[in-house]
């Protein structure tokens, strides 16, 4: 994923610093926001470590795909 990340900010001409984590911040910043619900942030952007994922409660593939 570095390596894409780096490849886009060199073609869109960013010289900015950017890490993936500020990008995967933002991205729930805005969700957030525009009032999507906290529970559909996290499944969203849960981590798919099968011990992480057993934290977050389950939500519908379904729900999940009216948000976009």
């Amino acid at each position: 994923m570095q390596v894409v990340l780096k490849q886009s900010l060199e073609k869109s001409g960013i010289k900015k610093p950017v890490t993936l984590y500020w990008l995967r911040h933002s991205y729930a910043a805005h969700f957030l926001v525009s009032g999507t619900n906290l529970r559909y942030v996290k499944e969203l952007l849960e981590n798919k470590n099968s011990k992480t994922k057993e934290i977050y409660t389950h939500v519908s593939t379904k729900i999940i795909q009216k948000i976009f």
